[in-house]
């Protein structure tokens, strides 16, 4: 932990840190009602000790839980600093997870009280929690008629005043470092979740760790907030950009998330390679609508991308001069779509295709990559801002403070001070996956230099009848390049050749049968159309050229449904649920693996 920081032990000495050091006007902001509400440093303080307040009067003890289903806002801070200064352990819960899941999370986890943001998820979990013994009081963040609000639990408080600060500053210095932070429900992709135990130490190192590379953000930078705070990710780049003394900004809703943030103008946010993905299609999609000398501009930008090295070295001088034309004509734009501040971005949970990276990087947009899990909190590696700490393909460098090693099997192996204390109730899950001292993080990798490389997953890698093996993330995350397909699932385990599931760009899908005259009644009836068929094999030859013979997709079938969180092919996270996926399609798997010919 560097000197500058050495003070913050637990998560709320990041508040009192920036309280002395940078205290800021517009500490936390959001758009409400089409205007922007801000929080000073100082308003802050009082909202955060107020909830502290609320819960001592209401007889919470170290150690009890808070489950939250909190959308991004200033309100989840105070919450959560309310909680953390009493020792209060913070469950956040994903909105989009199944009943079961609710069910499962609130109860196992012991919860006492459920904060849920709105009238909407008030709805939907109080039957779930009618079945349970163990939530006293369902709480919302907006106002909802005949529902108690968080403004009461700091009401209570208010009303206990200077009676209750003694007892606040005591419980405060009674937290340790080592002491229960939050239990984080990982979704997985089997079974139900398990319940990640991070301390405060075990956050608030990965936070320090941070600065490290992101020491181009300085106080009073804006970042903005949107994936959800249950994701460790989002969470602890929010206290990230808190210690850095960043302005922190929300969005009114996901729907207006574009044009908040291009109010707001950020320097930095955080995302999964998906919104990536999405915005880079948005972009190329757009491109296309141009007119002809335009669109040849546009693409010829594109193709310059993805040329970029991020080692000037390796950029002659006239590349560099076309980079500049590209950057005036073409890439500002881009900049422009995202605020127009965009310093870096940092991306996780998932590998970003090196295609994406490189177009970013070219256009001035730097895509720092980061690699971990929950139980890491999560960063164990990250691509610097700079050359030479950048490499597309790789997760990141590792940092000296995290230690890394590659079993026989090629598993990830990983110690440190970020590592959980582990599984919530589970000793025997912690126990397998802490085996020898080392973490077993299931992710199969490589390290070059001080570069680590992700492979696959190690659960996930399959073998052939014939028995080879193949790695599906690795083809999946190639395929994905397409502008046709949204999403896909290799298969093939056990069976004589590779094959995949596709789900088609249905948007993109639509705008290419238009302009070729592809007629059709929904999407059922376009997957089956010989064009469609046809123009998705050709993407599918097309990728399959840089693939090895047992990788190459030899049978693909589309499908007509989306794969989301809320109808169960991924998870919240957005990570394929294989077997979810394989028994919902089984008989169309069956269909392809009858055929004769490989």
């Amino acid at each position: 932990m560097t000197n500058k920081y050495k003070e913050i032990q637990r998560t709320f000495d990041i508040l009192s840190f920036n309280e002395k050091n940078q205290p800021l006007e517009k500490a936390l902001s959001i758009k409400r009602q089409g205007e922007w509400k801000s929080f000073s440093t100082k308003e802050y303080r009082k909202q955060a000790d107020l909830m502290s307040l609320g819960f001592l009067s209401l007889g919470f003890k170290k150690g009890e839980k808070i489950a939250t289903i909190i959308n991004n806002r200033p309100e989840w801070n105070f919450v959560d600093f309310g909680m953390s200064q009493l020792g209060l352990v913070h469950v956040g819960i994903y909105p989009t997870i199944s009943d079961e899941e609710f069910k499962h999370i609130l109860s196992h986890s012991e919860s006492r009280i459920l904060i849920v943001s709105d009238k909407l998820l008030y709805d939907k979990l109080t039957p779930i929690v009618s079945q349970l013994d163990n939530i006293e009081e369902i709480y919302t963040i907006d106002s909802v008629e005949g529902v108690k609000n968080i403004s009461d639990i700091q009401s209570v408080g208010e009303k206990e005043g200077d009676n209750s600060k003694e007892e606040l500053e005591k419980r405060k210095a009674d937290i340790k470092p080592d002491d229960l932070l939050s239990i984080i429900y990982t979704s997985g992709t089997t079974g139900l979740s398990k319940g990640v135990m991070l301390s405060h130490k075990n956050v608030v190192s990965n936070v320090v760790l941070a600065t490290q590379f992101t020491e181009y953000q300085k106080p009073g930078n804006r970042a903005f907030s949107f994936l959800p705070m249950s994701h460790i990710l989002e969470r602890t780049g929010n206290y990230l950009w808190q210690l850095i003394g960043l302005e922190l900004y929300y969005a009114e809703s996901i729907e207006s998330l574009i044009p908040d943030m291009q109010e707001a103008s950020p320097h930095t946010f955080i995302t999964v390679p998906r919104i990536f993905e999405k915005i880079y299609d948005k972009i190329i999609s757009k491109g296309r609508e141009l007119s002809f000398i335009k669109k040849t501009l546009f693409f010829w930008a594109v193709r310059l991308a993805d040329k970029y090295d991020p080692d000037p070295s390796k950029r002659c001088p006239f590349y560099n001069f076309k980079l500049k034309i590209a950057d005036k004509l073409i890439y500002s734009k881009w900049r422009d779509a995202l605020g127009g501040s965009i310093k870096g971005v940092i991306s996780g949970g998932a590998a970003l295709q090196p295609r994406l990276a490189r177009a970013f990087w070219a256009a001035g947009i730097f895509v720092q990559e980061g690699y971990g899990l929950t139980e890491t909190s999560p960063l164990v590696s990250a691509t610097g801002y700079y050359h030479p700490n950048v490499k597309f393909g790789a997760v990141g460098i590792i940092p000296d403070s995290v230690k890394v090693k590659i079993a026989e099997d090629g598993e990830i192996l990983v110690q440190g001070d970020n590592v959980m204390l582990g599984y919530y109730k589970s000793p025997e899950k912690t126990a397998e996956v802490m085996a020898g001292g080392w973490f077993h993080t299931g992710d199969i990798g490589k390290v070059e230099g001080n570069f680590l490389f992700i492979t696959d997953r190690k659960k996930e890698i399959f073998k052939l009848s014939g028995g080879k093996y193949v790695a599906p993330q690795k083809i999946e995350n190639i395929l994905k390049e397409s502008s046709f397909i949204e999403q896909i699932m290799v298969i093939g385990e056990n069976e004589r050749f590779t094959a995949a599931l596709i789900v088609p760009d249905f948007s993109f899908l639509h705008n290419w049968c238009a302009i070729h005259n592809v007629q059709y009644r929904d999407n059922t009836s376009l997957i089956n159309t010989p064009k469609v068929i046809a123009r998705l094999q050709k993407e599918v030859d097309h990728f399959n050229e840089g693939l090895g013979h047992i990788e190459k997709i030899k049978v693909n079938k589309l499908v007509c449904e989306n794969w989301t969180p809320e109808t169960g092919e991924l998870s919240p996270t957005l990570k394929l649920k294989r077997k979810i996926i394989m028994t919902k399609y089984q008989k169309m798997i069956e269909n392809i693996y009858k055929q004769t010919q490989a």
